[in-house]
């Protein structure tokens, strides 16, 4: 019997890997210094360990450190790129396009944009959750300047074709914002052949700290308007004084990503297979979002019954993550977009992680599949007198 609860939401937050916090600990105790003090070494020291993070980030999306511009998380690095481009690049134009099922880190920073004079496009996927590229290709304009599509959806793992999408993009001399935070140790990401020109990362996806995350900038784009001032840090693009710990962490978790993802990745998809398997043998069940695009260790569901959005918020022995308004969070946007607006059925994303056992798979497998089998039996009962 494994412990429970059994921690499958993996694509909300990740544990931080062990090997991660011992990297972190000496950061927080003797080796204090602020990276910006040259003067002596206790700065030159922290100078030099969060330069040796920026290579491990770098390294792992095949960068160059110089592009790399450290930020608190995927949430900044958006507003960054997306904010700091579109106001570079207003003189070409003011016009961006999206889509309906990004992350509201991407759609609320769009939203914000219009407020300032930029209009925006917001495309629907088709029903598998990909983008359809001539229907992007049509939405371009010529006074489109910035394009955002996310690698990696967040709620269900579909992988979109950026390489296709910045394509277009690169032969239109418009700039490409990617958010990848989803993508980390789970996808391949090599920026020298992928048309990309920034690219969003956060460690806390990839067994990393929290508030800690990255923008890459790609050589040659000009530079970005900044959000935040004070300092000129991050070659005038980001202000503020470095966490070095943070950094160290992120670091080191992508160092780890990157040389265990040849195995990890494949060990993911196995568990993540056991569960489809399992619950789409229910016919009540339906997966949301195309099965091969997509990366190896999400599993979003949708229980195609009515009155089971209570069972849902009720599960206690495994946690996973629900799209439906009775979680608290309102109904999913990318279901409903998927869906053509209608509302969405009652959803579960259930993510895979690194510290998951198979058994603990086998557990929760037979644990939700007799919560639904019971919600089955509800709808089925005769009604009493």
């Amino acid at each position: 019997m494994p412990n429970l609860p059994i921690y499958l939401d993996n694509s909300a937050t990740t544990p931080v890997d062990p090997r991660v916090v011992e990297k972190m600990l000496p950061w927080l105790t003797s080796l204090f210094g602020n990276p910006a003090s040259s003067s002596h070494a206790f700065g030159r020291e922290a100078r030099a360990a969060v330069e040796a993070a920026r290579g491990a980030v770098a390294r792992l999306i095949n960068a160059g450190s110089q592009e790399i511009i450290w930020t608190s998380g995927a949430t900044e690095s958006n507003n960054l790129a997306l904010k700091g481009a579109a106001l570079a690049q207003a003189a070409r134009g003011r016009h961006l396009v999206s889509v309906q099922t990004e992350h509201n880190a991407v759609l609320d920073t769009l939203r914000d944009l219009e407020t300032r004079g930029h209009t925006v496009t917001l495309l629907a996927p088709q029903i598998n959750g990909l983008l359809d590229l001539n229907q992007f290709e049509a939405a371009l304009r010529p006074d489109t300047s910035v394009v955002s599509v996310m690698l990696v959806n967040n709620e269900i793992g579909v992988i979109q074709d950026i390489a296709a999408i910045g394509a277009i993009c690169r032969a239109r001399g418009i700039l490409l914002h990617v958010d990848a935070a989803q993508a980390t140790g789970k996808v391949a990401i090599d920026v020298k052949t992928l048309p990309v020109d920034l690219m969003s990362l956060t460690a806390h996806k990839t067994y990393g700290p929290k508030g800690i995350g990255a923008l890459y900038v790609r050589k040659g784009v000009a530079a970005l308007a900044p959000q935040m001032h004070g300092g000129g840090h991050e070659r005038g693009m980001r202000s503020g004084t470095l966490a070095t710990h943070q950094i160290v962490g992120m670091g080191e978790c992508f160092r780890i990503a990157g040389e265990e993802m040849a195995v990890e990745v494949p060990r993911l998809r196995a568990l993540r297979d056991k569960l489809h398997r399992g619950l789409s043998a229910l016919d009540c069940v339906r997966v949301n979002g195309d099965m091969q695009q997509r990366i190896a260790n999400n599993l979003n569901i949708s229980v195609m019954l009515p009155d089971c959005d209570q069972m849902i918020a009720l599960l206690t022995d495994v946690a996973v993550s629900s799209a439906s308004a009775c979680m608290g969070g309102g109904a999913s946007h990318v279901l409903q977009a998927l869906h053509g607006g209608a509302a969405a059925p009652n959803a579960i994303r259930i993510t895979v992680g690194r510290f998951n056992t198979t058994e603990e798979i086998d557990f929760a497998l037979n644990y939700l599949t007799q919560k639904i089998r019971e919600c089955q039996a509800r709808k089925t009962a005769p009604a009493l007198a």
